[in-house]
């Protein structure tokens, strides 16, 4: 497979539309139409990422921590960024990031990390406005709307939870009157006209509307096809920052920290809360949350995430709600093997390897 092939297969998890503006996801180094046979997953690339990668001898790395995020303003020996950034282009190794795309997307990181914990009846935690969904309507004569809908369908509207192809007909009679120089599908020039049409819509991503309109005008059989785009408040099922569900059982919020420590192998974590309230409501947010805690609705009873700053774990104190800090790379790391097997799934013909860095900060105790 080249380069570009897993990239879309990255894509297909993780759309690249679903990051934030912010982000630099996406492919960092390396030739789209080179070769793969060996790919490297990776939370972060780090010198040990590539050493690693040399080892198996894999042309890519698909990380989810980008590559690079500041311009480099020079490629030196002696600085380290630069540095790790023309180790990886001697090695002629690509490397691929799925970010924040991968953070929101349905099955992503918060979802791994809730897996990994036993949360059960799983929902997303917070809206994003990626998540945001219009209601497309439009106007048809029936001998059309098979067509249509069929266009639009595959451009990727119509979707809701488990079902494709949603739409909604009703008859009616439009009406319009064509100008000398318009060039009408039906109907007399210079007068009003009256035909039978069907109102049809559908829900689409915001994020696929241009290519929901763009299969709709190459298929709509009118010159001046009418479209009426309408916001929708509810948003796409499944697509959020960090998910909530519920323990099986209440846990004391101490016994839940060990159950933490021990099914991330983070060895510590940061507890704000009383060690014997027992919770059973909980959110995890992967990667750095602390700035989130904020949003948490109130009937979530404990937190588990990374990077929590002092002033955000007091404000989330006096609102009652427990944290459990694991670290922005434990609380992360439970999505590459799900990563992993994704291009083992889909990406015929290439070997997947798996690389967990080890921890950044140890705990020693005297």
């Amino acid at each position: 497979m080249k380069v570009r092939d897993l990239c879309l297969i990255i894509d297909e998890l993780a759309p690249p539309a679903l990051a934030y503006p912010w982000d630099k996801a996406g492919l960092h180094t390396g030739d789209p139409d080179a070769d793969v046979t060996r790919v490297l997953v990776a939370l972060t690339v780090a010198p040990e990422t590539v050493a690693a990668a040399k080892r198996r001898k894999a042309q890519m790395i698909v990380a989810h921590h980008p590559l690079i995020w500041d311009p480099l303003v020079s490629l030196r020996r002696d600085a380290p960024h630069a540095a790790l950034c023309l180790a990886l282009a001697e090695a002629d190794i690509a490397c691929y990031s799925a970010h924040t795309n991968l953070d929101v997307a349905p099955g992503g990181v918060s979802h791994c990390l809730g897996e990994t914990l036993g949360l059960q009846e799983m929902r997303p935690l917070l809206r994003v406005e990626q998540a945001s969904q219009v209601k497309l309507v439009t106007f048809v004569p029936p001998q059309h709307v098979d067509a249509l809908r069929a266009a639009v369908c595959e451009a990727g509207a119509g979707t809701i939870g488990g079902y494709t192809h949603c739409t909604f007909s009703t008859s009616g009679i439009g009406t319009f009157r064509p100008s000398e120089a318009s060039r009408p599908f039906s109907g007399r020039k210079g007068r009003l006209n009256e035909e039978p049409e069907l109102r049809f819509e559908t829900v689409v991503p915001a994020w696929r509307l241009p290519h929901v309109l763009e299969a709709l005008f190459r298929v709509h059989p009118y010159e001046e096809p009418a479209c009426d785009i309408v916001p929708l408040e509810n948003g796409i099922p499944g697509i959020g920052l960090g998910m909530r569900g519920t323990l099986p059982s209440g846990l004391p919020l101490g016994e839940f920290a060990s159950h933490v420590v021990a099914r991330l192998d983070c060895g510590h974590a940061r507890v704000i809360g009383d060690a014997k309230r027992k919770v059973k409501q909980v959110a995890v947010i992967g990667g750095s949350g602390g700035g989130e805690l904020h949003r948490v609705p109130p009937d979530v009873e404990a937190v588990v995430t990374g990077d929590v700053k002092y002033h955000e774990g007091l404000e989330a104190q006096h609102r009652g709600l427990a944290v459990i800090d694991a670290g922005h790379e434990a609380t992360e790391r439970p999505v590459i093997p799900m990563l992993a097997q994704h291009l083992r799934t889909r990406a015929t013909g290439v070997r997947v390897y798996e690389y967990l860095e080890p921890p950044l900060f140890e705990v020693r105790t005297k």
